[in-house]
């Protein structure tokens, strides 16, 4: 399908099957990546040790934090090139697209320099001990040694429409991930550091795939020249705004981990190895719901652009539907096989108890875990982001870290019931600040 015919089908396709047809496309991309996060924990579980799964899931902060920014300047530069496309602006998509790339790239350069130049002092602050730190720091390095292509910019070719380029660029470098990660770590031996080198080199797969496609290919809605890389600072100032938020979102799921880990390192490394576990798991069953906000967030942004705002509620609404009912499903999924699946990971008998006990906890929170990130993200689609703000920063502040650092004194399944109250409580906040800001708006945008 030609660029402008699949932006053009945003406006013009039935918003079910659209709705349909894009979030399986998402979910399918982002699901890609939580069968790597559960295979990669494995993988390095078997091959190197529960410890070195301990230290690897320490650096996930640092992990969530490349990601924060480069989510930051995706959805933000989504946003505005798939509203600028439904408006008919295709110049300004253009240099929407070419200011979030440049935005990333310079924040990742710094970010490899200094996170390499402190990364003992910081993972120290985030948790590492005398145990754990000898892991910890090579596959740190190697990790934040790659910032640069740790993003294909999936949400900017969604944007236009391009579902299945975007589906490709998750699955096709999560395959690359897969096949090398057991070569580095069992067949050269590298431990640690084989896992962040598969890592980077399945990034750099999709980061050339995203070079092609942006700069070479010649059937697309827009196209991007050098002059576009220039950033724009009326673009970036949207491009942020718009952004922030996920953002927030992200470094608020950093400091979360962060307190968690260091809450449980008192426990020690079997606690840690617990919650790695529990971490990984919640990754992969949460994953189709951030697919369903992915897949709708172009769908509302491109109908917002071009005025069809009776679209625009459809799509918030059977979201919404969609988001819960996947959400019960899969809390009574992984509840009902918390044991097979935490013994699938860990070998010793205290470590799968604990970490049996806790996804029995935390998927109860899978109800609920979807309509935050929903929420914002359809504000974020339609470039608003003070409500969107309020939710991401609000939720963080108010419930979810009071909630973790009230109820960590009471050991492991505290924290487990703080993270499970905290998803329910942040879901009532979002769907409250839905109904008041749709109130105030025209009927077209009340649900």
């Amino acid at each position: 399908m030609r660029g402008r015919d699949a932006a053009a089908e945003l406006a013009t396709r039935p918003v079910g099957s659209l709705l349909w047809w894009a979030c399986t496309q998402t979910t399918l991309s982002v699901g890609a990546y939580g069968i790597y996060a559960v295979t990669n924990a494995w993988f390095v579980s078997r091959g190197v040790g529960e410890v070195a799964l301990a230290a690897v899931n320490l650096v996930a902060p640092l992990l969530l934090l490349v990601g924060a920014v480069s989510t930051t300047v995706g959805v933000g530069g989504a946003s505005l090139v798939s509203r600028s496309l439904g408006s008919g602006d295709r110049a300004q998509a253009a240099r929407a697209a070419g200011t979030s790339f440049t935005i990333f790239w310079a924040v990742a350069v710094v970010t490899s320099v200094l996170g390499i130049i402190f990364v003992e002092p910081l993972l120290r602050l985030i948790g590492a001990t005398d145990q754990t730190l000898p892991y910890a720091v090579p596959y740190a390095i190697v990790i934040l040694g790659g910032a640069i292509l740790s993003t294909g910019f999936s949400s900017i070719v969604r944007a236009e429409g391009r579902l299945t380029f975007s589906l490709l660029l998750w699955v096709i470098p999560v395959v690359v991930q897969v096949c090398l990660d057991p070569l580095l770590i069992f067949g050269l031996g590298l431990g640690v550091v084989g896992a962040g080198l598969g890592t980077v080199g399945g990034q750099a797969v999709s980061a050339a795939m995203a070079v092609w496609f942006f700069f070479l290919r010649r059937d697309r809605a827009y196209r991007i020249r050098a002059r576009d890389l220039v950033p724009d600072p009326g673009l970036a100032r949207q491009v942020i705004a718009v952004g922030a938020p996920s953002f927030l979102a992200s470094f608020g799921a950093t400091i979360l981990a962060v307190v968690i880990n260091t809450t449980l390192a008192a426990a020690g490394a079997v606690a840690l190895a617990a919650y790695a576990v529990t971490a990984r798991v919640q990754t992969l069953a949460t994953m189709p719901q951030l697919g369903i906000t992915q897949g709708a967030q172009p769908v509302i942004s491109y109908n917002a652009g071009s005025g069809h705002l009776h679209r625009v509620d459809r799509a918030r609404v059977l979201s919404l539907r969609a988001t819960i009912v996947y959400g019960a499903c899969a809390a009574a999924l992984v509840a009902g096989s918390a044991r097979p699946l935490a013994a699938f990971f860990l070998a010793d008998p205290a470590a799968v108890d604990l970490a049996a006990g806790g996804l029995r906890l935390v998927a109860v929170g899978f109800l609920f875990s979807g309509v935050t990130p929903l929420v914002s993200g359809y504000f974020q689609a339609l470039g608003r982001s003070t409500p969107a703000y309020a939710i991401s920063l609000g939720t963080l502040l108010a419930i979810r870290l009071p909630l973790v650092l009230g109820l960590g004194g009471l050991g492991p399944a505290g924290v487990w019931g703080a993270l499970a109250t905290g998803e329910a409580a942040s879901a009532l906040v979002a769907w409250l600040v839905l109904r008041a800001a749709t109130r105030t708006r025209p009927a077209a945008f009340r649900p």
